[in-house]
C-alpha cells in the first residue's frame, strides 16, 4: 500500500502546513507589546502585505510570514487606523470595552460579549 501523498501545487511541491487563525471576524483583540487594540475585519492564512512592509520590522521584532495575520480597525489613545498584525502578536481584550472606530458602522452591528457581530450585507 502507498503511504498517503502530501498536498502540492505541482509534483514534488509541497504546500505550506496550515495555519490555524486564533481570532476571528468581529473579535477584539489587543496587540502584545504596544499599547492598541482593534477589532478583527479580515484574515490572511499567512502573510500577504508587501514585502517592503515587511522588511520596514526591525529584524529583532520581525514575526513569521507561516501564521495568521489580521487586518484591524484599530485605536489608541490618540488616533484610529488601520492595523495588519501577527497572529503571534495579539491577544484576546477582556475588558468588555467596544472599540471606537469610525468604521465599525459600516461593517458590524451589534457588540456584545467581547465581540462584534458583521453586518447581514457582509457575510457570506
Amino acid at each position: 500500500m502507498k503511504a498517503p501523498s502530501s498536498p502540492s501545487l505541482d509534483r514534488g511541491t509541497p504546500l505550506p502546513p496550515v495555519a490555524h487563525a486564533r481570532f476571528s471576524i468581529g473579535d477584539v483583540v489587543r496587540h502584545r507589546l504596544f499599547d492598541f487594540r482593534g477589532v478583527v475585519f479580515d484574515i490572511d492564512p499567512i502573510f500577504a502585505n508587501s514585502e517592503e512592509w515587511y522588511q520596514s520590522i526591525p529584524a529583532e521584532a520581525r514575526p513569521r510570514k507561516d501564521q495568521p495575520f489580521y487586518h484591524l480597525l484599530a485605536e489608541n489613545a490618540d488616533a484610529s487606523y488601520v492595523a495588519y498584525v501577527s497572529q503571534q502578536n495579539l491577544i484576546a481584550d477582556d475588558s468588555e470595552e467596544p472599540v471606537d472606530h469610525p468604521a465599525i458602522t459600516g461593517l458590524f452591528d451589534d457588540y456584545a460579549h467581547g465581540r462584534y457581530r458583521l453586518r447581514r450585507e457582509h457575510r457570506h
